[in-house]
């Protein structure tokens, strides 16, 4: 799921729906141009935040719990 996020936000956001996404203004810039730009970058310090608590979860779960 995590990689399926990573895919769409660098890929489909900066990529495939840049055009679409270009109508609409997010701090004077197109969003589009600030997905390419700052958005993804944003996104992927949330997903690696997201898949560490998710670890430690599993970790937990199995018994490795530090």
């Amino acid at each position: 799921m995590l990689l399926l996020i990573w895919f769409a936000v660098s890929y489909g956001a900066g990529i495939l729906f840049k055009d679409t996404l270009d109508t609409i203004r997010l701090g004077g810039f197109p969003l589009g141009f600030w997905f390419a730009q700052q958005g993804a970058i944003y996104v992927f310090v949330i997903l690696i935040f997201v898949y560490v608590w998710l670890m430690n979860r599993l970790d937990k779960k199995h018994g490795y719990d530090e």
